[in-house]
């Protein structure tokens, strides 16, 4: 649940994210993929045939201003604990209250209209995002610079390259005055020039107070930018300490596999 009344502002709560005993039931169709409706239905807690749960009983809390690293394997919940913070997927047990508005750096180019301009691209998603028209006018040239696509602004959004795209959507989410920052691998893609671009933006927000919640297999940004650690192993929590604990712990868990 998403405090609306609090976006945009400092977090003046005891705690900016509250998890308790969460989880989340996928059921997979015939031909073996999850759809849309199966991510919402169901609030069953017995696992049937053709169920699982990439999440349950998950329970942690973020307190303003810490900068939390989410660590595991591929498949283990990560990008949807991600979703469930966002509101983007619903829970089927438990709860996730979230007190402050929300900054996803998660599939980022979502939300972009192909035939649209950048121009008008950048005025939609940002007014997506809670900017109001006075906010999008004054950011918008901070915008078009942090991204370095002053001579597409004309251009229609589907001709961009797929690196200019991730620019575009960086730039405007990284606009946002929202004090919770969610990060899911992101910085993985793009040049060196523009990641370290990227890097010194996330400095600068964190320096302002706000609050990171970093999925990445990256082990040098998460120590870079995160103090503690959510270690996620089969949907459940195994591991919540000090950033360097938690990356000691998975490495050796993964060290016979390497996966």
């Amino acid at each position: 649940m998403v405090d609306a009344t609090t976006a945009g502002t400092p977090i003046t709560g005891t705690y900016a994210i509250e998890v308790d005993g969460l989880g989340i039931r996928f059921r997979r169709n015939r031909r073996g993929r999850r759809s849309f409706k199966d991510l919402l239905a169901g609030r069953a807690r017995r696992t049937k045939p053709g169920e699982f749960w990439p999440l349950r009983d998950v329970s942690f809390t973020v307190r303003p201003g810490e900068s939390i690293g989410v660590v595991g394997r591929n498949g283990q919940g990560k990008s949807t604990l991600l979703k469930l913070v966002t509101g983007v997927l619903l829970p089927d047990e438990g709860r996730v209250d979230v007190h402050g508005g929300v900054a996803p750096l998660i599939e980022i180019t979502g939300g972009f209209v192909g035939d649209l301009s950048v121009r008008d691209n950048v005025r939609l998603t940002a007014g997506l995002h809670g900017m109001n028209r006075e906010q999008i006018a004054a950011r918008f040239d901070s915008i078009i610079e942090f991204a370095e696509i002053a001579d597409f602004i004309a251009t229609p959004y589907k001709h961009l390259s797929n690196g200019m795209k991730v620019r575009l959507a960086f730039s405007v989410v990284s606009q946002l005055d929202e004090p919770i920052l969610l990060v899911d691998e992101v910085l993985a893609v793009g040049d060196k020039a523009f990641r370290d671009k990227c890097y010194r933006r996330i400095d600068e927000l964190l320096a302002e107070g706000r609050t990171l919640f970093f999925v990445s297999h990256n082990e040098r940004d998460l120590r870079r930018f995160c103090t503690r650690g959510l270690y996620l192993d089969r949907g459940r929590l195994k591991m919540d300490g000090p950033i360097a604990d938690v990356l000691d712990r998975y490495n050796r868990d993964i060290k016979p596999t390497q996966v």
